[in-house]
């Protein structure tokens, strides 16, 4: 069966992201993103949104929660509902309570604020080689924090796995299965904690990408500093641009960034279960 398919593509800190508006059924969601992925190889992420009004909603195409593209869908409803600055309300994958996102626009791109869900938990583990890092876990992903990348041995692990995309697959798919976690981030960052290189990790959506910037990688970078140095905000540099995560005294996560919308575009795809 030959469907047309209605996507914006969207830039939330050169994070791009697809966000399907066509519905399309839950089983088709990582056939139609590796499609999606394929003719836009710029992007990093396939999101799918769906219904209007008060019933917000976005479904990654892996199950796993995602900050930038809340953002983005946030701003997709603000499009659709024709208003320029507000508070939505989102269901998202990986995340067990409704998502709250501001956003505002500014000429021709959105500022955005996520309340973002809590980590499950903060704590040290070992992994298979003996490597032990924090680990901050959220309902769908695992973050590991991999801190001091200006060390020479991480900066040469960094260059050793962005040269070689199947061993840097093998070692994200290894580290989610002795996690247990639907996916994975690796986040490296660097000893002045201003920086982050994000790799990301989805098995479902077959995906490990190295984003130009990742939310709730962002957030648990953020959990682990504040333990860490017990500041309350932290801006952190990646790839793509910068995110800024807040945490409160009373240990809720609040991240900021910005989104511009790429285009609305539509394409022909062919699939049985469409």
């Amino acid at each position: 069966m030959e469907r047309q398919i209605s996507y914006y593509m969207m830039d939330p800190t050169k994070n791009m992201t697809i966000l399907v508006e066509t519905p399309v059924p839950e089983a088709s969601f990582p056939f139609v993103a590796e499609k999606l992925m394929e003719i836009e190889p710029s992007a990093e992420q396939v999101g799918f949104v769906r219904g209007g009004g008060a019933h917000h909603s976005l479904q990654m195409a892996g199950g796993e929660f995602c900050g930038n593209a809340s953002m983005s869908a946030a701003v997709y409803y603000a499009m659709q509902d024709k208003i320029s600055e507000g508070t939505l309300l989102l269901r998202v994958s990986g995340a067990a309570d409704s998502v709250e996102v501001r956003v505002e626009k500014h000429g021709e791109s959105w500022s955005g604020r996520v309340h973002m869900p809590k980590p499950i938990s903060v704590a040290k583990e070992q992994f298979p080689d003996g490597s032990v890092y924090t680990v901050v876990r959220f309902e769908g992903i695992a973050h590991v924090i991999i801190d001091g990348a200006g060390i020479e041995a991480q900066q040469l692990l960094i260059e050793a796995l962005k040269q070689d995309a199947a061993r840097a697959e093998a070692l994200a798919a290894s580290w989610c299965e002795h996690l247990h976690a639907d996916a994975i981030g690796l986040m490296f960052l660097n000893e002045a904690h201003d920086e982050m290189l994000p790799l990301v990790y989805v098995p479902v959506a077959g995906t490990c990408i190295w984003e130009s910037s990742c939310a709730s990688g962002t957030t648990a970078a953020g959990a682990y500093l504040a333990r860490q140095t017990g500041a309350a905000g932290y801006r952190l540099q990646q790839p793509g641009g910068t995110l800024e995560i807040e945490v409160t005294p009373e240990g809720e996560y609040y991240l900021m960034g910005q989104v511009s919308v790429r285009e609305q575009k539509e394409v022909l795809i062919s699939h049985n279960l469409l």
